[in-house]
């Protein structure tokens, strides 16, 4: 995990959060959205997470 939304490391569950893999790539969770507007391949999804996710990733300097 790089970075989360949960205060505390909470045991929600759920929270949006970041997470790095081995192969050099980010994972993303955050809540499903279809409010985007976008056409998008039958493999592929949108997830919607706060803008503060990233910059604290950013700040933690992590990414």
């Amino acid at each position: 995990m790089l970075a989360t939304e949960c205060p505390n490391k909470c045991d929600k569950k759920d929270c949006p959060t970041l997470y790095a893999t081995d192969r050099g790539t980010l994972l993303v969770r955050g809540d499903l959205t279809d409010e985007h507007g976008l056409t998008l391949p039958a493999h592929e999804g949108v997830v919607e997470i706060p803008l503060s996710l990233i910059k604290k990733a950013i700040a933690d300097g992590l990414v």
